[in-house]
């Protein structure tokens, strides 16, 4: 009976442990990792831009996706609509006012699956200095893949559309359209957990 007790037990603490080994590290690769925005333009045409520089890291637990953490920053000043005198008016203060708040920022607090192989995060997005609570709707991550070098990578793609208004940005009334569409494309590395010395 003992016995049975301590392989119960034994096989208990296993399984937390597996459990423990899956909740894995990746960071964003940079390179091929993006964040794009959508607004209207008069109520008739659709303007299409996105920011050069961002960083990001993630925690996943394939098994339990409510361990999922996700963490964006996004350097306000990369802003690039591919044109320079429009970039400079989204960086004054009719818009981002990026010389007061350089960066943009997601931190999720609540993440569940959403359907075979998409999830929903809910954390606090900060623009324009201003924090409000949004959900991000993710496709993915995707199945893991090594590169030739044997870094495992996967990837994911987060949408949401927000009101600029909410975030205290209100420059153009009438012209620029008020709901702002968001998609983040992440490249996703794992990071090799640290070797323990035995000196």
């Amino acid at each position: 009976m003992i016995s049975r007790r301590l392989f119960a037990v034994m096989g208990s603490f296993g399984f937390a442990l597996a459990a423990v080994a899956q909740t894995d590290t990746w960071q964003f690769d940079p390179a091929h990792s993006a964040a794009q925005f959508s607004v209207r333009h008069m109520g008739i045409s659709t303007v299409r831009g996105g920011f050069t520089k961002l960083s990001g890291s993630a925690r996943y637990d394939p098994n339990d996706p409510s361990k999922t953490s996700i963490d964006v920053t996004i350097d306000a000043a990369s802003v690039d609509s591919r044109v320079e005198r429009r970039d400079d008016d989204l960086r004054s203060d009719h818009f981002l006012d990026v010389k007061k708040y350089p960066t943009i920022t997601f931190r999720s607090k609540h993440t569940e699956k959403a359907g075979p192989d998409k999830l929903k995060a809910t954390g606090d997005l900060t623009i324009h200095g201003v924090t409000k609570e949004v959900t991000l709707d993710i496709a993915g991550p995707t199945k893991p893949v090594k590169d030739p070098r044997g870094k495992v990578h996967m990837g994911a793609s987060a949408t949401t559309t927000i009101n600029r208004t909410d975030f205290g940005i209100t420059g153009y009334q009438g012209m620029v359209g008020n709901d702002l569409a968001i998609t983040i494309d992440a490249e996703l590395v794992r990071q090799e957990a640290p070797t323990t010395s035995t000196r």
